[in-house]
Formats: C-alpha cells, structure tokens, sequence
C-alpha cells in the first residue's frame, strides 16, 4: 500500500511497523535519501516530537520515586518560573498584566497549561524571537542556547494565559528536559538512558547519532533539509531539545509504546502509565485546542488521546498510534517533514490495517 510512495518520489524512504500481541509486521523501502544507499530496518531517523512522550515518561520515573509531585510548584526547581505574570487579555500588549493566579506546577508542564506554548498573540512571537527562544528549528537549526540561558530569557516573558486555563503546544516539554535535569543532578541524555534507553533496550535513541552510517537524510517536501553526512546529529547540542531533539530506529520507538501499553514494563508504574496516557484536558480545552489537535482529541502527558487510540507525530515524518482496545501499536518513519506530505499518506497512514 506505501510502496507507491516511493515508487513515486513522494518519500525517499519509509519504515511501517505494525504489532498486536506477540506478532509484529516490519516493511522496509526506499532510500535513506533519495541518492543514498537503501534503507534498512535499524536506519536512523529524526523523531522529532516523538521525544515528548518519551520526556513526559522520565518525568513520571521521578514522580514513581516521589523527588517530583505533580500538584507542587517547580518554583524551587525552575526559580525562572517564580512569580509568574500573565497577560490581562491574552491577545494584548506585553506589558499590561496581572499576577498569575497560582504557581506553575510539574502537571502544567506535562499537559502543556503552563500559559506558554506556540502562541497567536503577534508581539509574543516577536519577543520570542529577540530572546531567540524559538531557535529550536524543526528542530533545524538548533539552538545555540544553553538550558540555564535559555531558561532565564524564558523567564522574562509573561505568560499568555493563567498556569492551568489553556492548553498550548510544546514548551512545556523544553522546560521539563531542564527540570528532569536539575532534578537527576545529571544531564537529560545520561538520565534517559540509564532510566529509559537501558532498561528498554533502545539502544541507538539519543541527541546524537550512535552510527553516522546509519543516518538518514531529512527533507522538506523534496528539499534538503538536514543532510546525513552534514547532519546537526554528528555533534552533541549544547541543549538537548526534550520537545523534538531525539533520533531513533523503529524498532526502539517500538519498545517504547510497547512499555506504555503494558503498563509501564517495570520503567513506569502502571499507575504512571495509565495516567500518560488519560486525557488531561476540560471540554472547553479540548474545544479551544480542536484546531491543532483535531475533534474530539485530548492530551494526555506527550500523547494526544481519542476514545480509542493515543499516540502523537514528528514534524520531520513520522507518526504513531497504539490502540488500547485490541492492543495494536502502529509506527510510521519517514525522511519528509509531515506539513509537505500528501493527504493520502495520511489517510492510509492513520488507519492501518492487518
């Protein structure tokens, strides 16, 4: 059924895993690029924002172990975000606001109600910019902020909404890669191998690629986007980006959405587990996020959830969904950044079929 996509040029390349129980299905075709050499199945990709689910589970490790508690403000952790002021209108002028109504806490983070997020208010998107908050790319280029910096200039900025009232993408999971951090005494990468990586066996995820042979190449639509030989991926960052910053191979995202469809694997309790997966979020949140998220789809901490599925995609190429119902995990890479694909790859992505 994918084939034709790259027959066609659509992608260079793509991997699709599909598993129930104790069957996996694993189709391997194309190109690592479109003038590189042939795919194959523990290929390198950039997973974009499939890392935050997997930062939103080291979090949950800490709150198992009861160093982190969901309700408690992260003030004493992350003093940047003490004393919080928020915008009087959410669509108004920086420097007209209010005292936050109550301190941000490790759950505002994991569902993204910080009062910070990708936001719509004009002169908010520019002082992000100034700050060079938002040099995380997509996530090309990186930025060349370290987390201490970055979390300062984060600090300066007033929040949009009120800590709790709305749901916004993606800053919370670069604020939690700086709290799993500081909280760990260790940096992101050394806690999420030795408390994720290790005990699941994914042993070529990372910010930094383990073979550089196996890498692939990234585009946008049939531009060059990230070049395997050239890649940002070679070096370590100086901020591992905990919202879009990992790379990976299927088979060790794989052993990831397996651990939170058992339960948790004995990485997460199945207490944690259940609660990653759960949606988080009011009617009237879902409602106001149905525009990014789609009707009828909640977030839980990394995953958006529906009535029968839960799962999320990268920006790069790649989705994921596993279905708690029959147990079914599918798991789609690809080399081409999501935005350019054709809407009948995601329509045939989105609904596998045994």
């Amino acid at each position: 059924m994918l084939q034709r996509y790259v027959d066609s040029g659509v992608v260079p390349g793509l991997i699709s895993l599909l598993s129930r129980g104790d069957e996996t299905r694993v189709e391997v075709l194309g190109r690592t690029a479109y003038d590189g050499p042939e795919l194959q199945r523990d290929s390198l990709f950039r997973i974009a924002s499939f890392t935050k689910p997997i930062v939103a589970a080291a979090t949950m490790v800490l709150v198992d172990e009861l160093r982190l508690s969901l309700d408690a403000p992260v003030d004493d952790v992350l003093p940047e975000l003490a004393h919080p002021v928020v915008l009087r209108d959410p669509d108004g002028p920086l420097d007209d606001t209010v005292p936050a109504d109550r301190p941000i806490t490790v759950r505002d983070l994991l569902t993204f109600r910080l009062g910070l997020g990708e936001s719509d208010n004009a002169s908010l998107r520019q002082r992000e910019e100034e700050l060079e908050l938002h040099t995380f790319g997509p996530p090309v280029p990186r930025t060349p902020l370290e987390p201490g910096e970055w979390m300062q200039r984060l600090g300066t900025l007033p929040l949009q909404y009120q800590p709790g009232e709305r749901w916004l993408y993606s800053t919370g999971s670069h604020v939690l890669g700086v709290l799993i951090a500081r909280v760990s005494g260790q940096p992101l990468e050394d806690f999420l191998r030795e408390r994720i990586f290790e005990p699941l066996g994914m042993r070529d995820t990372g910010f930094t690629a383990v073979d550089p042979g196996r890498l692939t190449t990234a585009y946008i639509g049939e531009d060059l986007l990230d070049p395997a030989a050239e890649s940002q991926w070679l070096t370590p960052p100086p901020f591992p980006d905990a919202s879009g910053g990992l790379i990976s191979t299927v088979d060790d995202f794989h052993a990831f959405a397996r651990m939170l469809l058992t339960g948790g694997a004995g990485v997460l309790s199945p207490a944690a587990a259940a609660e990653m997966t759960t949606d988080q979020l009011t009617p009237k949140q879902r409602a106001a996020a149905a525009g990014f998220l789609g009707p009828e789809t909640g977030w839980g901490y990394g995953v958006s959830v529906s009535a029968d599925r839960y799962g999320w995609a990268g920006g790069l190429g790649t989705l994921w969904s596993t279905s708690p119902v029959d147990g079914t995990i599918s798991i789609l890479l690809t080399q081409r950044a999501l935005w350019t694909w054709p809407e009948e790859l995601f329509a045939e992505a989105v609904a596998p079929a045994w």
